[in-house]
């Protein structure tokens, strides 16, 4: 089937073409593809153009819920598909996955590989769950791992490098707040959508190649831990509520400090663990916004 894809550029010149090239490859009918540039000045846009993409130029940087939001609007299809410019496809199951979506109210999300196939921490389940401090302190291979379910099913929230939903289904939802600048604009997305009745479900047998990150690295430099431990809190309290918050404020906590404690990867885990702290300071669990809409 024919269906829309969405990709948000910002600094995204080096790893589009191999998206684009991926799409020709693999989907037959090519998909009407939308490319929604928010701020770049890396000449991304034409590159896009060249392809044969539409392109929307946002002025500015409005955040990349907005210019989702944007991309879904000029949508002329049944399905769309958000699909981040760092990722890549493999094979031709997107269409697949496309087809599914067509039938189904839910937020569909293949598996996604790191760059050398092997299965990404793509798909969780909901945070704030007393079991999230077993998850914590037990050895990962002790409790199930959404992101390596062999059979379809039903996930809390995931990673949207690739979400495909009905078009009408997107709209409805947003999809993303147009409030929230950067980060955890998918775990709001599935919350939302939760709420509302609408599952986020995840096709293991649908997979697509996702880089990650490499924008957001070339404008903070690094990672931005503060930013993204502030937007999660900020996400969970708001749709789950502060009894959930302080259960995945000690869940985090936990995994960050056993994780440095033990040596793995121990610079990264302490930074993660500062900037949670420092969020919890800023903004009190009390405190959080807890809208429910």
């Amino acid at each position: 089937m024919t269906f829309t894809v969405v990709t948000v550029l910002h600094q995204s010149a080096p790893e589009l073409p191999r998206l684009l090239r991926s799409i020709d490859a693999h989907l037959d009918p090519r998909p009407q593809i939308v490319a929604v540039d928010s701020g770049s000045t890396d000449g991304g846009a034409d590159l896009a153009r060249e392809a044969g993409a539409e392109v929307v130029v946002l002025e500015g940087n409005p955040g990349f819920g907005v210019a989702t939001n944007a991309g879904v609007q000029r949508a002329r299809h049944q399905v769309t598909a958000l699909l981040n410019p760092d990722c890549e496809l493999p094979d031709d199951s997107l269409a697949e996955l496309a087809t599914r979506a067509a039938a189904a109210d839910a937020l569909l999300v293949p598996r996604l590989l790191n760059p050398d196939g092997s299965p990404q921490r793509s798909a969780h389940p909901l945070p704030g769950r007393p079991a999230a401090l077993l998850r914590a302190v037990l050895p990962a291979p002790v409790l199930p791992q959404p992101h390596l379910a062999r059979r379809t099913r039903v996930v809390g929230w995931a990673i949207a490098a690739c979400l495909v939903a009905r078009t009408e289904l997107l709209r409805r939802l947003g999809p993303f707040d147009p409030d929230a600048f950067l980060f955890y604009e998918d775990l709001d997305l599935c919350l939302r959508a939760r709420q509302a009745g609408v599952p986020t479900v995840l096709h293991p047998d649908v997979r697509v190649r996702h880089l990650g990150g490499r924008s957001t690295e070339r404008a903070f430099g690094a990672e931005p831990f503060e930013l993204q431990a502030r937007r999660r809190r900020e996400v969970i309290g708001a749709r789950l509520g502060q009894a959930a918050l302080r259960v995945d404020d000690a869940a985090q906590a936990l995994t960050f400090g056993l994780r440095a404690a033990v040596g793995r990867d121990r610079a990264r885990n302490v930074a993660a663990l500062k900037a949670l702290r420092t969020a919890h300071r800023l903004t009190p669990a009390g405190q959080q916004d807890t809208r429910t809409g």
